[in-house]
């Protein structure tokens, strides 16, 4: 049985929301969290306003969405002078981070 592929989703609540400062996560995310060994897929993004059923949980405002081929891909990341720069450059501005990792099956 191959190895699952990780999926890491990281979900930030903003001090600072403004439509601005959202985006100025996502464009770091971009920047910085793009293109690292074993990424298999990338996306980040800002709350869907329209979206507003019961179900959803609103209380964030930028999304980040990585899946990872092999947990050791994960791992790099999480060491990788590119993901500590953009935690480095961006922490001030964060209120609350939610991180979801969960094993991917295909």
């Amino acid at each position: 049985m191959p190895e699952p592929m990780i999926g890491h989703n990281v979900f930030f609540q903003l001090h600072d929301n403004t439509p601005a400062a959202r985006q100025s996560l996502v464009d770091a995310c971009k920047k910085y969290l793009t293109g690292h060994p074993g990424e298999a897929s990338f996306a980040a993004g800002t709350l869907a306003e329209t979206l507003d059923r019961p179900v959803n949980v609103r209380n964030w405002d930028v999304a980040l969405h990585i899946i990872f081929q092999t947990k050791a891909d994960h791992d790099r990341y999480q060491n990788a002078e590119r993901h500590l720069r953009f935690i480095e450059e961006n922490k001030g501005n964060w209120k609350m981070v939610r991180v979801f990792d969960s094993e991917i099956e295909v």
